[in-house]
C-alpha cells in the first residue's frame, strides 16, 4: 500500500490548522506540524499556537517540543519528522503535515542539500559580529561572497544569512554551490495543498490575529522572555518588535503596528516561496472542505 503525505501550506493567518484538523479527522490520521516558530515552549501566543481544543482534535507532534535554549535546525527537523512519519505510516497509510516554514516543508517533502561539516568557532563569531554591528552588515558581507545566495535567500533572516555565510567562510565557496535542487527518495507521496486569498484579505486577517495576540497576552509572554532576548529563536516578528517597546526604545502602539507590518511581509515572502513550487495544488481559503477532500482521494486513486 502506498502511503501519503498531506502537505498543507499558506501564508500566516490563512487557516492551514483549521484545515489540518479537518482533513487529519476525515482520514484518521495523525499531524506533523512544520511550523519552525512553534516548537518551542516558551513562545505560544507570538507564534500562534493551536488552542487547546485544536491540539486535542487531532494529535499533534513537533509543537512546543524543543526549548529556546536548545540547539535546533532544519537539518535535525528533517531527520526526526521523517523517522515519526514513518512511523506513523505503519498505524495509517496518510500523515497530514501543517505549517507556513517553507525551508521545514521542503526538508520533508523534498529533502535537503549536502553542506560539509564547519568549524563551530566560525559561527560564534558570525554571532558576535551580528551582536555588535547587526543585521546590514552580515548582509552586506554575503552580497560580497556570494551574490546568488544574498539574491535568493530569506535576506531578512539572521540565521539564513549567518548559515550562508558560515558555508562561504569555512570552505572558501559560495553557500549556492551547495544548492543542487536534487530531491531525495521519500517512501511516500505527497500531496501538496495550498490555501490563499486576496492580498487585502490576507492583510485583515494578519492585523486581527495580532490583536489577538495582544489580547491574550503577548506582553505578559515576550516581558518573561527578555532574559533571552539575545537568542537565535527570539530574533523574530512578535518578539523583537515588542523587545524595543520594554526596552524603551518604541512606543507599544508603534511597536504593535510593526509586528503588523513585519508579518504581512513575511505573509509575501512565504507566498513567494510556495508560488515556486508547482506540485502544490492552491484552493481559496473558503474552500468547500469536501472539495479538498474529492481532490485528495481522486490523487492516492491516481497514484
Amino acid at each position: 500500500m502506498t502511503n501519503f503525505l498531506i502537505s498543507i501550506v499558506g501564508p500566516t493567518a490563512i487557516g492551514k490548522t483549521a484545515l489540518s484538523i479537518k482533513l487529519a479527522n476525515h482520514f484518521n490520521a495523525e499531524i506533523i506540524s512544520a511550523d519552525s516558530r512553534q516548537f518551542f515552549k516558551e513562545m505560544a501566543i507570538g507564534t500562534a499556537v493551536p488552542f487547546k481544543e485544536e491540539l486535542e482534535a487531532a494529535t499533534h507532534y513537533f509543537i512546543q517540543n524543543k526549548s529556546i535554549t536548545d540547539h535546533y535546525n532544519v537539518g535535525d527537523f528533517e531527520q526526526e519528522a521523517i523517522t515519526k512519519i514513518e512511523n506513523l505510516h505503519h498505524k495509517n497509510p496518510v500523515v497530514v503535515m501543517v505549517g507556513g516554514s517553507g525551508l521545514y516543508v521542503k526538508a520533508v517533502t523534498k529533502g535537503l542539500d549536502y553542506f560539509p561539516e564547519i568549524d563551530p568557532n566560525i559561527r560564534t563569531e558570525l554571532n558576535t559580529q551580528f551582536e555588535n554591528n547587526g543585521l546590514s552588515a552580515l548582509q552586506n558581507q554575503l552580497q560580497m561572497l556570494d551574490p546568488e545566495a544574498f539574491k535568493t535567500i530569506a535576506i531578512a533572516n539572521p540565521q539564513r544569512v549567518i548559515r550562508a555565510l558560515e558555508i562561504c567562510i569555512g570552505t572558501g565557496k559560495p553557500y549556492s554551490s551547495f544548492l543542487t535542487n536534487s530531491e531525495k527518495n521519500r517512501d511516500f507521496k505527497t500531496i501538496s495543498i495550498g490555501l490563499n486569498a486576496e492580498r487585502s484579505i490576507i492583510y485583515d486577517r494578519i492585523n486581527q490575529r495580532v490583536d489577538i495576540m495582544i489580547e491574550n497576552g503577548l506582553l505578559e509572554e515576550v516581558k518573561s522572555l527578555l532574559p533571552y532576548k539575545h537568542l537565535n529563536a527570539l530574533n523574530t516578528v512578535g518578539y523583537k518588535e515588542l523587545f524595543n517597546y520594554f526596552e524603551g526604545t518604541w512606543t507599544l502602539d508603534f511597536a504593535i503596528s510593526e509586528i503588523k507590518k513585519n508579518t504581512r511581509r513575511f505573509a509575501k515572502r512565504q507566498l513567494t516561496w510556495f508560488k515556486k513550487d508547482e506540485s502544490i495544488t492552491w484552493f481559496d481559503f473558503k474552500t468547500d472542505i469536501n472539495e479538498i477532500i474529492e481532490h485528495i482521494k481522486t490523487t492516492i486513486k491516481i497514484s
